[in-house]
Order: C-alpha cells, then structure tokens, then sequence
C-alpha cells in the first residue's frame, strides 16, 4: 500500500468515519455490518489531512494532467473537491478550479439571465472535468452529476468534457435485487454498478481503496475502529462478518 492509501485507512479508523454497528442498513434497505459517513471529517484538522490523500493520489497517477476542474457532487462531494483544490495548491503548487452543483438553479444575481446550476462558475466551455466523490455504491450519484453537467452545458451553448470518476473508497459489492413489493432480496447479487458505469459512459473510475484492502489493514495493524461505539481493534468476529457480507454481495 502507498502512504496515502495507509493514511486514508487509519484515518477512516481514527474519525471514525469508518465504523461496526449492529442493525446498520443501506440506502437501498440492505443490512450491512458497517458503514462509512464522510460527514464525520467535520474538523479542519480531518478535512485537510483528507484532502491532502487525494491530492497526493492525482499527483502520483498523473491523473492531475487530465483535468482544467475538479467537480464533487453536493452535498459531500462539494467540501471534498475544495479541500483536493486547496491542497493540489498547498502540497504541489498545482492550481486547479473546483466547482460543485445546485439543488436548486440561482436565478438571480450574477445568474439573473442565465439560471446557473453549478456556484464557483469555474466551468468554461471545452473544460475538462473531474468527478470526485466519497464512497461508491450504486453510482446513481455520478450518472446524476453527469446529467446536470450535460444540462449545464446545454444552457450556455458550451461543452464541457467528463474525463473519469475518482472514488476514496469503492465498497466492492454489487447493486441490490428487489421482489415484486420492492424489497431487497436477501444474500442476492444485483450487478456490477462501476462496471455498468464504464460501459455506459466510457469513464475510467479510479478509487483510492477499495473496503476489503482498508479493513485488511485495520486488522492487521490492530489499529482501533469503532464497534458497537467502542473503539477497539477489529474482533474476529466482526472481520467474519464482513467477509460473510462480501461473500454474498460482494463484485
């Protein structure tokens, strides 16, 4: 693993971002044995030192050459393409443009002719953008931004060019399958969402680690995670858990 790979790891660990919950489930109503909120970098401290593995990421895989601005679906994925922004600058002296989307288009001030849909107005016709975002699960996230990017583009007569997706984390499992009531069918795999992503788009999709390799790590290291809201090495218990969890909904 590289240093930045270990340092998101034990990173994850420390905020506990990263943490074993008995009764967790997912978005899509599946039971998971953990989860990961990035919500929980709310210090400058934490947001820093995550913005700083990104930043080291785009410089070591020279994806820091394929891209004019660097775009983080809201609402996380806004603070994340600042902070990548800010420590590009910080620890590389590369600068490069952020930008992040509306919930709802600004229709008035600088935005009164024209409705914007995205804040910074970094994009410019025939940009390149980079998608940046926390976790991947599903995907549904990056195909919608890729919609308002199209839009957006559309409204002003530019265009702009999406050159990949990159992830912290990839959760490694497959979408879920729903019966007839739309309720997800238990130890049931769905499909490969990256893989869908690739094909119907034709963006790569990096990610700066994948979940096994992080929990992996964290055991090895004996390194402290939260469990059940106590901070503790990973059980055995709980490492079996999650390898049951992958073995039934794992890529």
């Amino acid at each position: 693993m590289k240093t930045y790979q270990k340092d998101l790891a034990r990173l994850l660990a420390e905020s506990r971002a990263l943490f074993f919950r008995d009764g967790l489930t997912l978005k899509d109503g599946r039971p998971t044995p953990y989860f990961v909120n990035f919500g929980l970098f709310r210090t400058g401290r934490l947001i820093s030192a995550l913005g700083s593995i990104m930043a080291d990421f785009l410089i070591d895989t020279k994806t820091i050459d394929s891209f004019d601005v660097l775009v983080g679906p809201s609402y996380k994925g806004s603070a994340l393409a600042v902070v990548t922004a800010e420590e590009l600058w910080n620890r590389h002296q590369a600068e490069k443009s952020f930008d992040y989307d509306r919930k709802e288009a600004k229709n008035h001030g600088e935005a009164s002719l024209k409705a914007a849909m995205f804040v910074t107005g970094a994009l410019f016709d025939g940009c390149r953008v980079l998608i940046i975002d926390d976790v991947v699960t599903t995907m549904a996230t990056k195909f919608d931004l890729l919609g308002r990017l199209t839009a957006e583009a559309t409204a002003r007569g530019h265009s702009y060019h999406p050159t990949g997706v990159v992830l912290y984390i990839d959760r490694q499992q497959t979408t879920a399958v729903y019966d007839k009531n739309e309720q997800p069918l238990l130890n049931e795999r769905g499909q490969n969402a990256v893989r869908n992503f690739k094909l119907a788009t034709g963006l790569e999709v990096q990610t700066i680690l994948g979940i096994k390799e992080i929990i992996d790590y964290l055991h090895q290291e004996k390194i402290p995670v939260s469990q059940n809201d106590k901070m503790e090495p990973l059980s055995a218990a709980a490492v079996e858990r999650f390898k049951q969890y992958l073995g039934a909904y794992g890529v």
